[in-house]
């Protein structure tokens, strides 16, 4: 099954640096959400691979956790509720618990991804800041997100292809 091609923002092919950034990040994270959009619970909760984790709803948790942390914690200084979770449960953002819908997992990673931009607009791309003793810049931030989005939106497009033949780049 092709589907139309979702609207996703254009990338410009020359610009300006924040430009490009920002329409490569957009892009796909419009991706995740056109691979994600449409499925019932059930669908998006299926097992394709060796790894219980790896679902379309796992993904999509653990993408939303990315733009929180990577945005809200490390650039704009937000407390990280999840670091316990976490070292108790290193997959713990992939676990969706039951009765979460999809519209609610889509809603909220457009929620986060909306507060990313905010955070990346009042910030200059050579904005420092610090965490854990790690130093980055803003620039680094948005090019990590870029590259953990686009790795995970592979992962999406073959896991929607499996579920229900959901093919298109």
């Amino acid at each position: 099954m092709t589907d139309i091609q979702p609207d996703r923002p254009k990338v410009p092919l020359t610009g300006g640096e924040r430009e490009i950034l920002a329409s490569l990040l957009d892009y796909h994270r419009a991706t995740v959400a056109w691979k994600g959009g449409g499925l019932t619970a059930e669908q998006a909760r299926r097992v394709h691979l060796p790894s219980e984790l790896t679902t379309i709803a796992g993904l999509l948790a653990h993408l939303t956790l990315n733009e929180w942390f990577w945005f809200g914690v490390v650039v704009d200084g937000e407390e990280d509720t999840w670091e316990a979770k976490l070292e108790q449960d290193p997959d713990a953002e992939f676990r969706v618990p039951p009765g979460t819908s999809m519209a609610a997992l889509l809603a909220d990673y457009g929620k986060q991804c909306a507060r990313s931009r905010e955070i990346v607009a009042k910030r200059g791309l050579d904005d420092e800041v610090t965490h854990k003793n790690e130093t980055f810049n803003v620039r680094w931030v948005v090019t990590h997100m870029i590259e953990e989005t686009a790795r995970h939106v592979g992962h999406l497009d073959l896991l929607r292809e499996l579920t229900d033949g959901l093919t298109g780049e």
